[in-house]
């Protein structure tokens, strides 16, 4: 009984290539008490490889966090998986506003403490007192309102390709840390202003409503289903769009197209871009914004020192990589001090 994947993702993508199928990627996300998270992940596993899935999923005692592909001929048989088990019956599924067949090149189920780290102490509050949820007119309606205070539950990463019109954009690198900072720079507004939140898919803003509702905010409101169901809903109903330039997305897409505005510049030079990098170097593989020209001219690598390491023998690389991790370099997303034009 194979519970994990066996195939590398070079392996994964000749296979996408061969079989010339069409993939969808979507996203969902369910908050509920599940009593053996490891069971509820084998089954999954289980399952979701015999329908062809490739995703990134955290299962945990508080819920369900997937982002996934399933070639177009198996979304049936997925929803009708996803419909068999009670919490997720009907569950709302955000499909990707821009497809790649390519998106995720390994299934990935994954027991977690939490769905999404958020640092927070979830007996000390009712989490299920949640904010007020509002479609994308509704949102816009309250956007415009002058009362309004909106912020972007996201990364500073995330932020920096695209967001809302007006809306705070904390300068920060993780969820966690936004929490207490937004709280703090809000205090004085807890109950003359309305908190509106939004972020990519709706489940940042779950927890952080619920908490800033604890926190002592009278008028907490997030976007239903995040910046991917807003897009969805503006195009159907032919609404106006207040998202401007890029959603960012983790998997190897990167980001969707939202608007044609490009709002960040190359890390590199300083010109216009929003196109998110890794270094090449194995040693580094820093995420960055890079331009055309830049990625040309340093080999999609952050610095001299990178672009010098991946013309070494591999071996070479092998050996200078022992005993260094880039973890931190990869969680400092764009903040390298080789970087002139940092975020």
């Amino acid at each position: 009984m194979q519970l994990y994947n066996k195939l590398s993702a070079h392996e994964r993508a000749a296979l996408i290539d061969a079989a010339g199928k069409d993939r969808i990627t979507i996203s969902f996300y369910q908050y509920h008490q599940i009593k053996n998270p490891q069971i509820l992940r084998d089954k999954l596993f289980l399952e979701w490889n015999a329908l062809d899935v490739l995703g990134r999923i955290y299962v945990s005692y508080e819920g369900i966090n997937a982002q996934l592909s399933v070639p177009s001929e198996n979304m049936h048989a997925l929803k009708k998986q996803l419909d068999s088990i009670s919490f997720l019956k009907d569950i709302r599924l955000n499909v990707a506003i821009e497809q790649d067949n390519k998106s995720f090149l390994k299934l990935k189920v994954k027991v977690r403490d939490k769905i999404v780290a958020d640092g927070l102490n979830d007996d000390t509050f009712d989490v299920t007192n949640k904010g007020v949820h509002l479609n994308a007119k509704e949102f816009n309606e309250m956007l415009a309102n002058p009362d309004t205070i909106c912020v972007d539950m996201r990364n500073h990463y995330e932020s920096e390709i695209g967001h809302f019109e007006g809306a705070i954009t904390p300068d920060v690198d993780t969820f966690r840390d936004s929490l207490d900072i937004i709280e703090e720079d809000l205090k004085n507004h807890k109950e003359d202003k309305n908190l509106l939140m939004y972020c990519t898919g709706g489940i940042r803003c779950e927890k952080a409503s619920a908490y800033y509702k604890h926190k002592g905010f009278k008028n907490v409101f997030q976007l239903e289903g995040g910046i991917i169901e807003y897009t969805r809903q503006v195009n159907i109903l032919e609404i106006e769009n207040k998202f401007i330039g890029k959603n960012f997305v983790f998997d190897d897409r990167r980001a969707e197209k939202i608007t044609d505005d490009v709002i960040a510049h190359c890390h590199q030079c300083g010109k216009p871009a929003d196109t998110h990098t890794n270094c090449a170097n194995e040693a580094c593989h820093l995420l960055f914004i890079q331009c055309d020209e830049c990625s040309e001219k340093t080999e999609n690598t952050c610095s001299t020192a990178c672009q010098e390491m991946i013309h070494l023998p591999y071996e070479t690389q092998k050996e200078l990589r022992k005993g260094k991790h880039a973890s931190n370099k990869i969680f400092k997303k764009g903040r390298s001090e080789v970087l002139p034009f940092k975020s």
